[in-house]
């Protein structure tokens, strides 16, 4: 493999493993909180799980970002591409957005959860309020994705 490639395969490697060890993170801390809720009211689990879950999207953002490499490089067909260092220098740095706002994010995201799910065993029917808040926080992670997308599609192979 020749080191254009090779920088251009490692940066949608870390793209995913960023945002999927931030959702990993960020998905335990949230759980963490709905299983000691569940502890004492074990009916609440279907209002939780949305809570739990959400962290967990910046980890398909991240997957989405290596798919959307291992496309342009060809690597999904018949025809692979071969980049130059210069390209793959550039693919690397566009899958920086979305790994270091999806790793961040959903750890914060997590947190933003975690206090969620402690308010929603207090307030069962205010779920939506700690949904919002968690979603605000879920916006860097889409910006993260939409500059990857569009620093992706720039790169001309």
């Amino acid at each position: 493999m020749d080191l254009g490639l090779t920088l251009a395969v490692l940066g949608g490697a870390l793209a995913v493993a960023l945002g999927g060890s931030g959702s990993a993170i960020g998905v335990g801390l949230a759980g963490q909180a709905a299983a000691g809720v569940m502890s004492e009211d074990p009916e609440k689990f279907g209002i939780l799980l949305l809570l739990v879950a959400l962290p967990g999207t910046q980890g398909i953002y991240g997957f989405l970002s290596t798919f959307l490499v291992l496309l342009k490089l060809g690597l999904t067909g018949a025809t692979a591409v071969k980049p130059s260092v210069h390209q793959g220098w550039q693919i690397f740095v566009a899958c920086l957005p979305v790994g270091i706002t999806g790793l961040v994010s959903a750890i914060h995201q997590g947190k933003v959860c975690a206090s969620g799910v402690y308010m929603v065993a207090k307030q069962p029917k205010d779920l939506a309020k700690p949904l919002v808040l968690a979603a605000l926080v879920e916006t860097y992670a889409v910006l993260g994705l939409l500059i990857t997308i569009l620093l992706l599609n720039s790169i001309k192979l």
